[in-house]
């Protein structure tokens, strides 16, 4: 599932617990760093946004590389991706895919510092049936905002509104 991406070797996890194992300490590392930049997957033909590729967000040179797959699986890759090399081998669809810094939503935030990180699982009640159940999102955090990642059901979504209630958030801590 490398989708033709220079560097994008995803190692997907799943469940609470296994997602802060895996990354927890590198992203509570990356408060007090400024976002300075970004990429997306848009397509070339109509600039859509293809949201099953990785969401890549640069705090100071450090970039985190988000992509969720299936209904409850979350890969972060750490400064893998060469965002500055074409997409190749691109077989999947009729449109030509190609990285891009240019997100209305994401824009907003580059200069900004972040202050949080934060794992929300999807946990509506046991009486409610949901395929999503145990889904984990990335939420950083910034004075003015906050940018969610999450998993929009086989693919990213990129959330700025407040976290449903259905989310249990699990703050991770600031490094000493």
């Amino acid at each position: 599932m490398r989708m033709g991406i220079t560097g994008f070797e995803p190692s997907f996890v799943f469940g609470i617990e296994a997602v802060r194992e895996a990354y927890g300490a590198r992203l509570a590392a990356l408060v007090g760093r400024r976002l300075t930049g970004f990429a997306v997957v848009r397509f070339v033909e109509d600039g859509s946004w293809f949201a099953d590729c990785p969401v890549v967000l640069d705090f100071e040179g450090v970039r985190v590389e988000v992509c969720h797959c299936y209904l409850d699986r979350l890969s972060i890759g750490w400064s893998d991706i060469d965002t500055t090399v074409a997409i190749a081998n691109w077989e999947w669809f009729e449109f030509t895919p190609e990285w891009s810094d240019q997100d209305e939503r994401l824009a907003p935030f580059v200069g900004r510092e972040l202050r949080e990180v934060a794992l929300l699982e999807w946990s509506p009640p046991e009486h409610v049936r949901d395929t999503a159940r145990g889904m984990v999102a990335v939420e950083f955090v910034f004075d003015d905002g906050h940018v969610r990642i999450a998993n929009g059901l086989d693919e990213n979504t990129i959330e700025l509104d407040p976290a449903a209630p259905d989310y249990v958030r699990y703050r991770l801590p600031a490094p000493e």
